[in-house]
Order: C-alpha cells, then structure tokens, then sequence
C-alpha cells in the first residue's frame, strides 16, 4: 500500500493567523499519525508563514512514523535537517518568498549542486528525495545525484484530470516505469486530493508515498480529520 504522509502546513497557517496555540500543531500531528497517516510532513520557509524552525524541532520529539522536512537547501535549511535528522528529506527548487512549490529541479543544470548536498544528507542516514517533474531527462540525471528517490510534482496531473484523465496521468506512468528501472524509489505530491488520487496511485507505479496538505485539511473541514485520513486512505488500497 502507498503511504500517506500529512503535510500540516496550512494547520500552522491558520494557528499563526491569530498568534497563538489554536489549532495545536503537536497535537494535530498526534492526531494524524493517531488516526492512520503513515507520515508527518512540513516544509519551512525562510520566511516562517507557517511551519517555524522551532515546530520541526518540537515535531521530532513526538512524531512517532515517517518524519518528512522538505525545502530548498539553502544553508539554514540544511543545519536544520543535520541537526533534527529526519527519515526523510524532500529537496524542491522554491525561489524565496515562492506562495507554493510550483516545479520540479533541473537535475542536469543543479547535478552538481544537488550531488554535494545529498552527500551530506546520506552520510548521517537520512533518505534524500528530490522533487522533479516527468521530464525524461530530469529522471535519468537525477540518478547521478545519488538521491534515494524522486518525488513528483503532480500539478499538471491534478490540472488537466478533469479534462483528460488519460493523457494527463501518461507522461507519470512513463516516468515511474523509467525510475523503476533506474533503481530510483517514487513519492508524490501537489494538488492531490480525493477525486484524481486513487487514478493516479493505480497507474503510477512503484509509487511508495504521497505527501498531501492542502486539500486533506479542506477536506477536513467538512468531513472531520480522523474521516477525512480514512479516506485518502482507502484511495491508496
């Protein structure tokens, strides 16, 4: 079974909205792991606009599955990482001040770059993912950076799903299958949600992971956080 990782995100947007401990992000995260996610994502931004520094720090004290911290790997954000050592790190091409994660890495341009970092992750045991699109060339150079897997940004996918469910999951099953032969493991994420996620995760394949934020915590208003998990989690079965 693919495994879900909640990305709470927003759950720290909507807590500093008002500057104080509501909604409690510790125990949001409890509650997700609690209720049958498999993993606890955030991603911090220099900017602090929702997770803060001192949240992943506080995380990792409780969080009990799969520990996900991605970024772009500036120099604060890999301190962060080395000190924290997570199961995994997600390393995405977010320019400063980005609103969200809207691309994949270059991984012929930034292989060396990308290579050096990755390095420093693996030698203290933290598994290196890298977002990248489905770009042919993106998935063969991202083997010589030595990453342990790939994540996909799926926003094309859930763009076009709708329009043609087909031809906008094609150019991923071409992509995974490509991975699988390359020795490379699959997680994905962006704009998944329960409409377009249980035809992505059945013709995607190999796919170990999804990371999903955004519309799980929508969704999540109407159906309540314990349903709402359940849900995705049976479009993973």
């Amino acid at each position: 079974m693919t495994k879900l990782s909640v990305n709470i995100n927003k759950v720290a947007t909507i807590r500093n909205a008002r500057g104080n401990n509501l909604p409690n992000l510790i125990q949001v995260a409890q509650d997700c792991e609690k209720f049958g996610a498999q993993g606890i994502t955030v991603h911090p931004r220099p900017d602090e606009r929702h997770i803060t520094y001192q949240d992943v720090y506080d995380l990792k004290k409780v969080v009990t599955t799969e520990f996900n911290i991605e970024g772009f790997p500036n120099s604060k954000f890999i301190n962060l990482v080395l000190e924290v050592k997570p199961e995994q790190v997600t390393l995405v091409p977010d320019p400063p001040g980005v609103l969200t994660s809207n691309a994949g890495w270059d991984t012929l341009k930034q292989k060396d770059f990308l290579k050096e970092i990755i390095n420093e992750f693996k030698s203290q045991g933290i598994r290196t993912s890298i977002f990248v699109d489905t770009e042919i060339q993106n998935i063969e150079n991202a083997v010589d950076t030595g990453t342990d897997r790939i994540e996909f940004y799926t926003g094309p996918y859930a763009d076009n799903f709708n329009h043609n469910k087909e031809k906008a999951i094609a150019p991923f099953t071409k992509a995974a299958t490509l991975a699988t032969q390359l020795g490379i493991e699959i997680n994905a994420g962006h704009d998944l949600n329960l409409d377009n996620l249980n035809y992505f995760k059945n013709n995607t394949p190999n796919l170990l992971e999804v990371s999903i934020g955004h519309a799980l915590i929508c969704d999540s208003l109407y159906f309540g956080l314990e349903h709402t998990i359940q849900k995705y989690l049976d479009c993973l079965k």
